[in-house]
């Protein structure tokens, strides 16, 4: 798993999408090898706070003793691997003391280069969970990067993943035990369905699963054929299931079912919420932008929640408050508090935003609007900067939404544009190479350098997949693009200029080790929206 989460989240800085070694030489026998600094290391299970320290030597021992061990692949200089390390030893000491104990053991992978390599380590911190001593085939961590999100992940896995219901008092007490639980009713327990299930309930370890087969349960819930069973303490109260006897139970189909019917229908964008929001994986997200301290807007709810019923699992219905938390997105999707009443549908897989003519908030309305974009009959709402007066007679030409397709595709020019965010570490690192670069060919007419804040501006085309972003347009017939992958220094980008859009061919480089999750180029920070790579 990748450092600091992979969603997509569109609020920016608190985590949401609307806006997503050293190895010293074996010696003969391979039983014990001197550390570059002298240290012996052996097959011996060394512990750091309940958490095994592993390297090459003892890796394989590990796995053969523990049927259930996750291993942290991190570097000691990673700061999301830091943060992780105390919940991480936490969850250590809270699963050696389970019934079924799973353990906990971490890599430096920076000093133990061969199991970096062997495992196809990218990033730090990476969680892989080694089941039965199996090396070949570990599975990446999916869950929460706190200390209840990794307990409650290994504990699915050590299993059982769902409870077993015996009766009807214990189906009952387990139904009314949480807000929501979902409940598979399977006549063969052994069978291909329930397997799927229990797939199921792994990965979703924030709802509680049960299985029932006794007939007598069929009967107390009204089912003759298998069936799974979502109970909650709102909306609907009940959603059924049936399983298809031809084509049986789909794990992904089933996931993405639960995860859209354990949300309430129409959610309210608060921090406790945000989370549950962005983890449901709903392809697009319908926002009401309102004032709760105004009567006239609240009103405006119950029309947006007649709508919400028909789009259930493909668009999730988000009600924001412009004067509360939702004040922090507003930014984001180019509005003000005095916008408020206003709506806006986002794609979430290209974070497209979509704006809705406000004569009307009626359910009729907004569902006629949403089949729309559905349907591919809207065009997205582009963001824009205003440009500066003077945005054309700089160095470095500073371009907005409005300006970028003229420059970026006029054919009597090479352009090379910077994509930046204002927060962004790296942007910042490397700005006055940029300006010297402008500097440099700013009396070259057929070369522009520019620049453009990717978070305050959105091209049609064009998705921003991390930052900075450097993109080279050459002249010429034809949208052509290329992205530049060199070192952030002016002499590296005037080779790549003076050769047309490519870099000079280099000597085969040493492999450099992976970087923390920030990379050379920075992710989007939460509320871009842009996909968080790392690289």
């Amino acid at each position: 798993m990748r450092g600091c989460g992979a969603r997509l989240v569109w609020l920016l800085g608190l985590g949401l999408a609307w806006l997503g070694p050293v190895l010293g030489g074996e010696d003969k026998d391979g039983e014990v090898v001197t550390g570059e600094e002298g240290e012996m290391l052996s097959d011996e299970l060394g512990e750091e706070d309940g958490v095994l320290v592993l390297h090459e030597h003892n890796f394989a021992r590990a796995l053969s003793e523990h049927r259930l061990l996750l291993v942290e692949f991190y570097a000691p200089w990673c700061g999301h691997c830091q943060r992780l390390a105390p919940a991480y030893a936490e969850a250590a000491v809270a699963l050696r003391n389970e019934s079924r104990p799973a353990r906990l053991g971490k890599v430096d992978a920076t000093a133990q280069t061969a199991l970096a390599n062997e495992f196809g380590i990218t990033s730090y911190p990476t969680l892989k969970l080694f089941r039965d001593g199996n090396r070949t085939h570990p599975i990446d961590y999916t869950g929460h990067m706190d200390m209840k999100g990794i307990v409650r992940w290994m504990q699915r896995r050590a299993g059982p993943s769902a409870t077993r219901l015996q009766d009807t008092d214990t189906a009952s007490t387990f139904i009314s035990s949480q807000d929501l639980v979902v409940v598979g009713f399977f006549k063969d327990l052994g069978g291909k369905a329930a397997q799927a299930f229990y797939e199921v309930a792994m990965e979703m370890v924030d709802v509680p699963f049960g299985v029932a087969d006794a007939t007598e349960l069929f009967q107390a819930y009204g089912l003759s054929a298998d069936t799974v069973c979502v109970f909650k303490k709102f909306d609907e109260g009940r959603t059924d299931f049936p399983v298809d006897p031809a084509q049986g139970l789909d794990a992904a189909e089933l996931t993405q079912l639960l995860r859209a019917h354990s949300l309430d229908l129409v959610m309210e964008f608060t921090s406790e919420t945000s989370d549950q929001i962005f983890s449901a994986k709903i392809p697009h997200h319908m926002l009401l932008f309102l004032n709760k301290s105004s009567s006239s807007q609240l009103a405006l709810r119950d029309g947006f929640r007649a709508a919400a019923g028909a789009f259930r699992g493909e668009v999730l219905f988000v009600v924001v408050d412009v004067a509360g938390y939702g004040a922090n997105v507003l930014t984001f999707f180019g509005i003000t508090p005095s916008d408020a009443p206003t709506l806006r549908l986002v794609k979430m897989k290209n974070n497209r935003k979509y704006r809705m003519e406000q004569d009307s908030f009626s359910d009729t309305a907004i569902s006629t609007f949403i089949q729309a974009v559905l349907d591919g009959k809207v065009k997205p709402h582009l963001l824009s900067a205003v440009p500066p007066e003077d945005w054309d007679t700089r160095a470095v030409k500073v371009l907005v939404g409005q300006t970028f397709e003229q420059v970026a595709f006029d054919e009597t020019k090479n352009v090379f544009v910077k994509f930046y965010a204002p927060w962004c570490s790296h942007c910042q690192a490397m700005a006055a190479a940029w300006e010297e670069l402008g500097e440099r060919y700013k009396d070259h007419e057929d070369i522009v350098i520019a620049e453009l804040d990717a978070t305050a501006n959105e091209m049609e085309n064009i998705t921003i997949t991390g930052f900075p972003t450097l993109s080279y347009f050459p002249a010429g017939p034809g949208r052509k693009m290329v992205e530049f992958k060199g070192s952030h220094d002016v002499e590296t980008f005037s080779k790549f200029l003076e050769n047309g859009g490519m870099l000079p061919e280099e000597p085969p480089a040493v492999p450099k080790t992976p970087e923390d999750s920030t990379g050379t180029r920075e992710q989007s920070p939460p509320g871009t929206g842009v996909s968080r790579d790392e690289l």
